[in-house]
């Protein structure tokens, strides 16, 4: 066997350099794009096929579907997508992906893409010195283009020749005559090495060089295709790690998808591909069950000679390496269909369930604290329906808003009353993170709102619009408030200062004061058309607050002066009850900007 380990190092060294050069093309070409492209991808998800689109384009551009699918997740993650938008797009992903096998089978194979690589490089080296930072990215972007190809050329060279070695390819045999046997274990070899490449483009030019060398034959090389196509799910899996439920629920739905494909193409594998090989045998450069036989027939020197080329070769040898490049052509050609047809086909199946994806990913996603996520429920981002519906929406939304606040304020009363350090730690944390939700839903609701006041509005509506947002933003100060009281509690617990019975009893009094403010805050968001009495009720409400907390501030400093607590417990005392008064204004404020945006106002 004449395959060394320097043999092999240079076969790493040729897959290093194509992944090297699909990566700087990927990036070259995001950097290029800048935030267009993620305008284009929270906008152009209307529906679920403006999502498949969406997806396509965007993968092709960027000639990634796992960047494609990180992206994806990672506006999940930051709420620019819903789950059922995310899933569409990653279906376009999966089309999106197989146009790089394409670019492969056409340059790669066809045309002698070598002899432009360095003329390639060195258009790009004056692009690289350039001040503008597109001339850099365009620069990096045809630098990748020349190394992809270069690692592809390099790749075909060191795949080693298999009369040179007839170990290797008698070691393939005994895994590749096993029947459909055979075809289940290269899905699982094809989705290993995806995992452990991170990229299903580069393995499936890998698969296009194996089986254009003989290595493997059509069907097992559509097979492990398959499998790519569930080992390229792994990349987004891990970007959604640390993210959130609905982002690791996003990436679930990719490795779902796929799954379900990879599925009904075995039961119909064997029809399926030879279909395939009969459309390129029909309109293509030949047959690519013939490329085995054809390789059998030649002896190691005239395999040598023909796979070198050159000006020498004699007539009979220059027709055998016509006929040879027009099998491997053939061969790279039905490889590109199968994946593009698969994945077409796929898709044009499952995006009629994107609703049961979701559902399905939500069952077996479960958050262990599904209050502690938040997905807008009514407005979807870089989706604008007229003006009066799009008001609609936001003030549903803007109901959201408040009833999370409730549930904030309830926390902050678990936390004054938990003695245990490691649980109101815990609750201190869940508050820490619903202030960062609170301030997220305003930036969101308000961005919403914007994009809606850009439209063409009656002076009426345009009012409205500023109303509701004074409304999100009173709601963002109920939350600042209600941190702020956690951060006063979490004082009191750090100086072990504790409160006498009375001050709780005084606390306890003044809470309920405010959940009923809450309460009737929320009440007055659900009435359409807001009546005067409605308010009065909230006015009435805070007066009590008002009145409630200058009786106390009065007592504090009698017993501060009798010395019935310290000092120190006093002013931390003090600070929570002023918050809660504080609290109960931003309440009031948002129950008459609410009334001021009502239909008819009062």
């Amino acid at each position: 066997m004449s395959y060394t380990f320097f043999d092999f190092l240079k076969l790493l060294g040729s897959l290093g350099m194509f992944l090297y050069g699909m990566k700087i093309m990927s990036e070259g070409l995001q950097k290029m794009a800048g935030n267009k492209l993620r305008s284009i991808l929270s906008a152009m998800t209307a529906n679920r096929f403006m999502g498949v689109i969406t997806g396509v384009l965007i993968t092709a551009l960027i000639q990634s579907s796992s960047a494609t699918t990180v992206m994806v997740v990672s506006f999940v993650n930051a709420k620019i997508l819903s789950l059922a938008q995310s899933v569409s797009v990653i279906m376009g992903a999966n089309i999106g992906t197989t146009v790089t096998a394409w670019v492969i089978s056409i340059f790669g194979f066809k045309v002698d893409i070598g002899i432009m690589v360095l003329p390639l490089i060195g258009l790009a080296i004056p692009l690289m010195f350039s001040k503008r930072n597109r001339n850099q990215s365009l620069a990096e972007f045809i630098m990748g283009f020349a190394f992809l190809f270069m690692g592809l050329e390099f790749l075909k060279t060191n795949v080693p020749d298999l009369q040179s070695n007839p170990d290797m390819l008698a070691f393939l045999r005994n895994y590749s005559n096993m029947g459909f046997g055979s075809i289940l274990l290269f899905v699982l070899i094809g989705s290993i090495l995806t995992i452990v490449v991170q990229s299903s483009s580069a393995t499936v030019a890998i698969t296009l060089v194996m089986c254009s060398q003989g290595w493997i034959s059509f069907e097992i090389a559509c097979a492990t295709i398959l499998g790519e196509n569930i080992g390229t799910t792994i990349t987004a899996n891990f970007a959604a790690l640390s993210a959130n439920i609905s982002a690791k629920r996003a990436a679930f739905a990719h490795f779902m998808f796929n799954v379900f494909g990879v599925i009904w193409a075995m039961v119909l594998f064997y029809p399926f591909t030879k279909v395939i090989s009969l459309i390129v045998s029909s309109i293509g450069p030949g047959d690519p069950h013939q490329l085995a036989d054809f390789l059998a027939g030649l002896n190691t020197e005239t395999l040598s000679a023909i796979s070198a080329g050159g000006g020498h070769l004699s007539p009979e040898l220059e027709a055998l390496r016509t006929k040879y490049i027009d099998l491997q052509t053939s061969i790279s050609y039905s490889l590109s269909l199968f994946h593009s047809t698969f994945n077409i086909m796929n898709v044009l199946m499952m995006v009629w369930f994107v609703n049961f994806y979701v559902k399905i990913c939500t069952k077996l996603v479960i958050s262990k604290k599904p209050d502690e996520e938040f997905q807008l429920k009514h407005i979807s981002a870089g989706i604008l329906s007229t003006a009066e519906l799009s008001i609609l929406q936001a003030k549903r939304e803007t109901l959201v808003y408040a009833e999370r606040m409730k549930r904030m304020f309830r926390m902050c009363r678990d936390a004054y009353y938990e003695k245990n350090e490691k649980n109101f730690l815990k609750i201190f944390g869940r508050i820490e993170k619903y202030e960062n939700i609170s301030d997220r839903m305003e930036v969101e609701i308000g961005n919403y709102l914007r994009e809606v006041s850009e439209g063409r509005l009656s002076a009426a509506s345009k009012e409205v619009i500023r109303d509701i947002l004074r409304v999100i933003t009173e709601i963002e100060s109920v939350g600042d408030s209600m941190y702020n009281m956690a951060r006063t509690i979490n004082r009191r617990n750090e100086n072990h200062e504790g409160f006498t019975p009375e001050l709780d009893e005084h606390v306890e009094t003044m809470f309920e004061l405010i959940e009923k403010t809450l309460d009737r805050m929320i009440d007055v968001l659900k009435i359409e058309i807001p009546q005067k009495t409605d308010v009065d009720i909230s006015f009435n409400l805070e007066h009590e607050i008002n009145t409630l907390r200058n009786k106390l501030k009065m007592h504090n400093i009698e017993d501060v002066n009798s010395k019935k607590y310290d000092y120190t417990v006093g002013v931390i005392y003090m600070d929570l009850i002023a918050e809660c008064e504080k609290l109960g204004d931003y309440a009031i404020n948002v129950v008459e900007a609410w009334c001021n945006a009502a239909p008819t106002k009062y």
